[in-house]
């Protein structure tokens, strides 16, 4: 349970020069979440802080709206070759009077580590609608604490660092000052942990926040943010287009290519004081 890292035999190749050596691998297996006893998702995730992964799904998705809207989260039996646990289903059990998942939330096939829309059951389901607008939050954020924050994500990236093969996500102050860091084979699961992080300590909405993300803003993160009420999110790489609409749309701010002392400024971009 919870094993994040894996070693495997590879022949490194240094120009003339091989050798065989073992070498650390990030662990990628599915997690099957349900509600209710119902299967809601697959997702392909690296093990790991798998309630706040669920968590957070459930909450980005519009499903739950607080902690309090969670009674249970349990594993469910699923067993291996050696009949071992794999912790790979976890079954969600929503408060009385929630209402269950809206059709269309579903995933009728399993998201793969880099795309967590692809497998939705609708279209129509894409655009939700959020509980938690960020568009009232007045935060102003330095752009020279935005400048900062790179480095001390990747400083903070530990599994990282053994194996390459990860994405991170990071929720920071006003100050500059984090709050929380996850790390996972899908930057979208990356997400979800932190949000589902917040969301088991009583923090959404995430109002005076920034989300710093080690890849590119695509849709489906400026939407988690907005779905989780974060007001600025913040990435090393380039946003979608499609995310900057939706930014303009819910009141979101979003820097991209945010390096050294450069970002580009795309959305609602008097939050940033330059």
């Amino acid at each position: 349970m919870g094993r994040i890292t894996t070693r495997r035999p590879v022949v490194r190749v240094r120009g003339v020069h091989s050798s065989t050596r073992p070498d650390t691998l990030v662990v990628e297996e599915p997690l099957e979440i349900r509600v209710g006893g119902s299967a809601l998702a697959v997702t392909m995730r690296t093990p790991g802080h798998d309630v706040e992964l669920a968590h957070g799904f459930l909450l980005t998705e519009g499903v739950i709206d607080s902690r309090e809207d969670i009674a249970v989260a349990r594993y469910c039996d699923g067993v291996d070759d050696a009949g071992q646990n794999t912790y790979n289903v976890l079954d969600i059990t929503l408060a009385e009077g929630v209402a269950p998942p809206q059709p269309g939330v579903e995933r009728n096939f399993y998201t793969t580590s880099s795309c967590g829309v692809c497998g939705k059951g609708s279209l129509d389901a894409v655009r939700l609608k959020t509980r938690h607008s960020p568009a009232g939050d007045d935060v102003r954020i330095k752009s020279s604490v935005l400048v900062s924050l790179p480095d001390t994500l990747r400083e903070s990236q530990k599994v990282f660092d053994s194996t390459g093969g990860l994405h991170a996500a990071a929720l920071f102050d006003r100050d500059g000052r984090m709050l929380v860091l996850r790390e996972d084979i899908g930057r979208h699961n990356a997400v979800d942990k932190v949000v589902g992080w917040a969301t088991g300590d009583g923090r959404v909405p995430l109002r005076g926040t920034v989300l710093m993300v080690s890849g590119r803003a695509s849709f489906e993160l400026a939407q988690k943010a907005v779905m989780a009420g974060i007001p600025v999110l913040a990435a090393v790489s380039a946003p979608s287009s499609l995310a900057v609409d939706l930014a303009e749309e819910s009141g979101l701010t979003v820097v991209g290519f945010l390096r050294g002392e450069n970002m580009n400024l795309y959305s609602h971009t008097d939050r940033i004081e330059r």
